[in-house]
């Protein structure tokens, strides 16, 4: 198939674009920046991986819902539209907008589907996550963590209520905290600094439950759900991939215990008595992602993710 994948140059749409086309689809993904890494980061070594990979187009200066975008949509046919973009700057902050991300996330939306429909396309999948309102399971009520989740859940309605309105089959694969290889510098980057100065690591919010996933494995669902979407007879398909559901300073010493037998250092973990609770205690997925990826190694993933702790 031809895919049009948005968002491809984030931490998950990396490893999507990857497992789209090892799986043999043609994937052109628009992305919103250049490609010549001006902001340099992370994003910019997923988009330098891309530019190697086969089987995936990336196109410059492209936003979703642009002038740009829509001549791309009005000039090439696609089966799938892969709809991972969000906006996201500034996403921890109380005061995100989240009209304006909807507006964002949503622009020209109506237009999009007016050009693609009738060039053949089947299906909209949408990336949703499960920290927004009414996703997972978990500590009631199902509440969005944050003004950010919040625009996402609004974006799932908008985009799963246009797709109705043209007749185009509409998927919605849910994500819970993916880690791994090419992350962004959060949880596993203090993990590893820590651990490589000889450190003890402290975790202060150990006591939330949470789902975390190996990105690997989330890509390896998501690629065999696109597939799904594409052939299905329902107007509306759902996954909610699961991983490790366990405390998260359970978690954090699943990874001490993972990290420490392939580096060949000690990780040593402190886990602080959590006093504050702002977020929902419990969240997570609902669908074991071991179940639907099947043939995925575990062991493989672990050792691919434990290199970037050496440094």
């Amino acid at each position: 198939m031809k895919i049009l994948l948005t968002g491809a140059s984030s931490f998950t749409g990396y490893w999507f674009a990857e497992a789209l086309a090892k799986a043999g689809h043609l994937v052109v993904a628009p992305l919103r920046g250049s490609l010549d890494g001006e902001d340099g980061g992370e994003r910019y070594e997923h988009i330098k991986r891309l530019q190697k990979a086969k089987s995936v187009d990336l196109i410059a200066d492209c936003g979703f819902g642009t002038s740009r975008f829509l001549d791309l949509v009005g000039s090439q046919d696609f089966d799938i539209l892969c709809f991972h973009h969000a906006e996201v700057r500034d996403y921890r902050s109380a005061d995100f907008d989240v009209a304006k991300a909807l507006a964002e996330n949503t622009r020209s939306l109506r237009d999009v589907l007016k050009l693609m429909g009738p060039r053949g396309l089947k299906s909209v999948v949408l990336t949703g996550s499960f920290f927004e309102q009414d996703e997972g399971a978990g500590s009631p009520p199902l509440s969005a963590f944050s003004a950010y989740g919040l625009s996402k859940g609004l974006t799932a309605q908008v985009v799963q209520h246009r797709c109705r309105e043209f007749g185009v089959r509409y998927g919605k694969f849910v994500i819970p905290h993916p880690f791994g290889p090419f992350e962004q510098p959060r949880l596993g980057a203090y993990l590893a600094r820590t651990w490589r100065e000889g450190k003890t690591a402290e975790i202060k919010t150990p006591a939330y439950i949470r789902d975390n996933i190996h990105v690997d494995l989330l890509a390896a669902c998501y690629a065999r759900f696109v597939g799904e979407v594409a052939v299905s007879t329902a107007s509306q398909c759902k996954l909610n991939p699961s991983g490790y559901i366990e405390a998260q300073g359970a978690f954090v010493e699943r990874m001490a215990r993972e990290i420490s037998r392939r580096v060949g250092f000690e990780c040593k973990v402190k886990l602080l008595t959590q006093t504050e609770f702002p977020e929902p205690m419990i969240r997570v997925n609902t669908d074991p992602a071991i179940r639907y990826a099947e043939g995925w190694d575990e062991v493989a993933a672990w050792d691919a993710y434990s290199k970037s702790f050496i440094g």
